[in-house]
């Protein structure tokens, strides 16, 4: 079952996210990937954020860079926890969409990771999961020993 949908603005934003989606991997979450623009097509993502609950996603990974309209478009349309992972790009290398994602209204929060905080991204949902599924606790549990171990 898919757990984690990962959303991308641009199709070139995939090598800034494939640590995201590599580490999803690694912990065995199933998850897919889709790029969608919240400017350029906005009701693609009204419909995969509306339904994305209904289809068994759990969290939502949204990447965008420059006004970074997608995380905070995708929160609108669902219940569901949203990441938010701001890409470095334009004149102010991410600065500005990491003001924009993590600047949300009270009430439609996005949970934001660093500028190309990719993996984060995907340890945020990893830790969200365990709440529920204990395969993926486990699988966590053991990568945090293992940081503390070195």
């Amino acid at each position: 079952m898919v757990l984690v949908g990962v959303l991308m603005g641009s199709k070139s934003d995939l090598p800034a996210m494939q640590p995201c989606l590599d580490t999803l991997s690694e912990f065995g979450i199933d998850h897919e990937h889709h790029v969608m623009s919240a400017h350029r097509t906005p009701q693609k993502v009204q419909e995969y954020a509306s339904n994305a609950q209904s289809r068994g996603l759990q969290v939502i990974i949204a990447a965008a860079g420059m006004a970074a309209a997608l995380p905070g478009t995708v929160t609108a349309w669902t219940n569901l926890p949203v990441i938010g992972v701001p890409l470095a790009s334009g004149a102010l290398n991410g600065v500005d969409s990491l003001y924009a994602i993590v600047q949300m209204p009270p009430g439609l929060p996005v949970a934001t990771v660093a500028i190309n905080g990719a993996k984060n991204a995907a340890y945020l949902a990893a830790q969200i999961l365990s709440l529920k599924h204990p395969e993926v606790a486990e699988k966590y549990a053991a990568f945090r020993k293992e940081m503390r171990e070195g």
